[in-house]
C-alpha cells in the first residue's frame, strides 16, 4: 500500500485514496471532499477504479457510467489536511514512559519484543534514546512525538538484551502555535533488568497497548524518574548538609565486634538502583528474597543477631516478615528491635 492507492474500508461504507502515514499503522485516507481519514491498516483493502461516494444508493448507476472526478487528480499530490492535537485535562504536566511489548506474550521464551516511547502529555516532544557502550553511549532512536501519541522505536530479540541494561532517555518539551509553560529538560538514565523478560508476570496491562507491557517510567507528572546518574554538586550539597536523621546504612552491615548485630537495611531505596517499572508486589518480593538469603547466609552462625530495618509505612514488610518467622523459620526468635539504634521500625531475629 502507498500514498495514491484506492482503498476501501472493511467494516464501514467509504473509501477514498491514502494520503498518507500516521504511525506505524494508521493510513490517511482523504476522501472526495478532502477530508483525510485516519484508519487502521489493517481495516482497509487497496483496490482498482472503484466510486466509493455512497451519499445515496440511487445515484450509484449514474455516477458508475460517469468518470469518477477523482482520478483526474494526481495521486502523490502532498497531505492538505491535518487535524491538530486536542489538550486534554490535566495533560500539561509532562508524563512519559519507555515501554517494552512481547510480540507474541503466549511465547514467551521464543518471542522478540517491540519498544515504544509513549507521550502521556499535551506537550510535543524531541527525544533521544540511548543505551550505554563502555563509557559512552549509542544512539538508538530520536523523533518527535505529538501530544497524547507513542510511536515504535526498534525491535529487538533477547540476545540484544546484554547490550541494553543501561538505556538513558532526554526530552525536550514544547507546543505549537500557543504560548506554554516551559519545562526542564529531562535526562533520565534508566537500568533495565534482563531477568523481566524471561517472566510473564512483568507484563502487565496498560492503558497504552492492547497486549501486556513492561512499562519504565520517564516521568511522571513533571517527576522525573530516579536516574542512575549522579550529580556532582548535589553529592557535595548532600555531604555537608546538616541533618538530624540518621545517615543510610549500607543494605548489609556486618558485625564489628563479636555479639553486635548485623544489620540489613530492606528499603527499596538501598537494595535497588530504580524501581522504575516495578509493583508494589514485585518490590515486597525482593525485599522477602534478600531477607531469606540473608537468614540462609547465617543459618550455621548459632547465636548470632540480625537487625531488619523495614521502616514503619503501613506495616506490610514487617507483616510479611513475620509471618515467614512464625510459619517457616520457627526454629529463630524475633522481637523489635532497639528504637534508640534503630527507630520503631526494624526487627532482630537471633539464629538458634
Amino acid at each position: 500500500m502507498k500514498i495514491g492507492d484506492k482503498v476501501r474500508f472493511l467494516s464501514e461504507v467509504g473509501g477514498g485514496r491514502v494520503a498518507g502515514f500516521q504511525a506505524k499503522d494508521i493510513v490517511l485516507v482523504e476522501d472526495e471532499d478532502g477530508f483525510q481519514v485516519p484508519m487502521r491498516i489493517s481495516e482497509v483493502v487497496v483496490v482498482g477504479n472503484e466510486d466509493y461516494d455512497t451519499s445515496h444508493v440511487v445515484e450509484v448507476k449514474q455516477r458508475m457510467s460517469k468518470p469518477a472526478e477523482r482520478e483526474l487528480e494526481p495521486a502523490d499530490r502532498p497531505v492538505t489536511f491535518k487535524a491538530k492535537p486536542q489538550d486534554r485535562k490535566g495533560g500539561d504536566q509532562l508524563s512519559a514512559y519507555l515501554a517494552f511489548v512481547p510480540i507474541d506474550v503466549k511465547e514467551l521464551s521464543q518471542t522478540r519484543f517491540e519498544t515504544y516511547f509513549v507521550n502521556d502529555s499535551n506537550y510535543y516532544m524531541r527525544f533521544t534514546y540511548m543505551t550505554a557502550e563502555g563509557a559512552g553511549w549509542r544512539l538508538r532512536e530520536t523523533a518527535e512525538v505529538e501530544p497524547n501519541m507513542q510511536v515504535f522505536l526498534e525491535e529487538f530479540g533477547r540476545e540484544d538484551l546484554n547490550s541494553m541494561e543501561r538505556v538513558a532517555v532526554q526530552i525536550l518539551a514544547y507546543k505549537r502555535e500557543k504560548t506554554y509553560l516551559m519545562k526542564p529538560v529531562v535526562d533520565v538514565q534508566l537500568r533495565l533488568d534482563p531477568v523481566k523478560f524471561y517472566k510473564l508476570h512483568t507484563f502487565q496491562p496498560s492503558v497504552y497497548f492492547e497486549q501486556p507491557a513492561l512499562v519504565y517510567t520517564i516521568i511522571e507528572n513533571d517527576r522525573p524518574a530516579r536516574s542512575l546518574s549522579i550529580d556532582a554538586q548535589q553529592l557535595k550539597a548532600s555531604m555537608y548538609q546538616k541533618s538530624d536523621e540518621p545517615a543510610k546504612r549500607p543494605m548489609v552491615t556486618p558485625s564489628r565486634n563479636p555479639g553486635d548485630p548485623v544489620v540489613v537495611d530492606l528499603h527499596a531505596a538501598e537494595l535497588l538502583e530504580t524501581t522504575a517499572g516495578m509493583s508494589a508486589s514485585d518490590i515486597l518480593n525482593y525485599q522477602l528474597d534478600v531477607f531469606r538469603k540473608t537468614l540462609k547466609e547465617h543459618e550455621k552462625k548459632h547465636g548470632t543477631k540480625i537487625v531488619f530495618i523495614h521502616g514503619k509505612g503501613e506495616g506490610v514488610l514487617r507483616k510479611a516478615l513475620v509471618n515467614e518467622l512464625q510459619y517457616r523459620y520457627k526454629q529463630y526468635t524475633y522481637q523489635d528491635a532497639s528504637f534508640r539504634e534503630y527507630g520503631y521500625g526494624a526487627t532482630q531475629v537471633t539464629i538458634r
